[in-house]
């Protein structure tokens, strides 16, 4: 009888944002996937959690995930953490969970931190209807990918990093007009956690004279 894949979220930041479930999953499974067991193994020990930590990341996700299936199918019960949020969602997982699916594995994520979410609605712009677009390419067709986004009327999200925050702002402006509502929210659930909203010229400006840190969930209001 096969074993199950479970995706368990981990916090983004305030480690009170575990939950329950998650621990006692990850106390409970076979084998913990982690993508960096150096940060996973802080979050472990902080909740007393003894299992094996095994590395999976995009760097090394396309060789390892035949066996880790493998493993499953022959019975085992592995988790897949990320460093911060759901696994899968602009992270790695989606290889491993598709694999598992082909071999008609059960999978089971359980629901818990993201930073899309918080993000969104503390942007105070429209809700009901969002699309996830994640980090944008850092060089090739990245121009064409926000140019695609031009006339998208739903509201949008986009991960950033600070090494890439005033350009990507700057692109929104020149694309999506200077005018266009739009809100930045940094470290969410941390200590120093910050939404700043305005035209996404204000938050160019406020970012420009602003020490740039953590990571960021930039919102924008779709096209009118």
């Amino acid at each position: 009888m096969s074993g199950k894949l479970y995706m368990v979220p981990t916090p983004i930041g305030n480690l009170d944002d575990m939950t329950f479930r998650a621990i006692k999953v990850l106390k409970e499974v076979d084998l913990i996937l982690a993508e960096d067991t150096r940060t996973s193994s802080k979050l472990l020990n902080h909740y007393e959690i003894q299992n094996k930590l095994s590395p999976h990341h995009k760097f090394n996700e396309h060789k390892t995930v035949e066996a880790i299936s493998s493993r499953i199918d022959a019975g085992e019960n592995i988790a897949l953490i990320s460093d911060a949020g759901t696994p899968g969602i602009s992270d790695p997982g989606f290889l491993l969970v598709r694999k598992c699916v082909e071999m008609g594995i059960d999978i089971e994520c359980l629901p818990g931190a993201t930073a899309l979410i918080p993000g969104l609605v503390n942007s105070g712009l429209p809700n009901d209807r969002f699309c996830f677009e994640g980090f944008l390419p850092q060089k090739k067709g990245r121009n064409k990918k926000i140019q695609s986004l031009i006339s998208e009327e739903r509201t949008m999200i986009f991960y950033e990093s600070p090494y890439r925050l005033l350009k990507t702002l700057e692109q929104f402006c020149e694309f999506f007009g200077q005018d266009r509502l739009a809100s930045v929210s940094r470290e969410i659930s941390k200590l120093h956690e910050e939404t700043k909203r305005g035209t996404l010229l204000e938050l160019l400006e406020y970012f420009k004279t602003s020490t740039i840190k953590g990571e960021f969930v930039i919102i924008v209001e779709g096209c009118k």
